[in-house]
Order: structure tokens, then C-alpha cells, then sequence
């Protein structure tokens, strides 16, 4: 039994771990940031005033992107 890690092709990795650590990948990270800091600055009552509903947005989306990895394969054997 080998011990190496195996390592799959990128086609069959997720979007996140091709972006993450690559120049693409800070590019859009620090733009995202950036964008954050400016809309915060000049929109803070704005962004104060729509909180409450922001936060719960957050849910209904945290359960579509965040649940993929719990192993709920529905039949799939591997």
C-alpha cells in the first residue's frame, strides 16, 4: 500500500482548491476586500440598516454552499 497522497486532476477538484494559493486567487480576494472596505466607508448606513437582513440571507445560503461536504452522498458508493 503506498503512502504518496493521491493527487487527482484538476477537473475533478472543486473550484476552491484550484483558486485558493494561486495569483488568481489573491487577485480576487484582495479586490473582494477592497470592495468591502469602500462599501463600508461610504455606505456605512446603508449597510447598518440592511444588517438585519443580511444576516438572514446568511442562512438559507449557508445551507446551500456549506452542507456539500457533510458526506450525504445518497447512494453513491465510492
Amino acid at each position: 500500500m503506498s503512502t504518496t497522497p493521491h493527487l487527482s486532476p484538476i477537473g475533478s477538484r472543486s473550484w476552491r482548491t484550484v483558486l485558493v494559493g494561486t495569483p488568481v486567487g489573491w487577485i480576487v480576494t484582495l479586490a473582494l476586500a477592497g470592495l468591502g472596505i469602500y462599501l463600508f466607508a461610504t455606505h456605512t448606513g446603508h449597510i447598518l440598516t440592511a444588517l438585519p437582513y443580511l444576516l438572514l440571507l446568511v442562512c438559507p445560503l449557508m445551507h446551500l454552499f456549506m452542507h456539500g461536504g457533510h458526506g450525504h452522498h445518497h447512494g453513491r458508493h465510492e
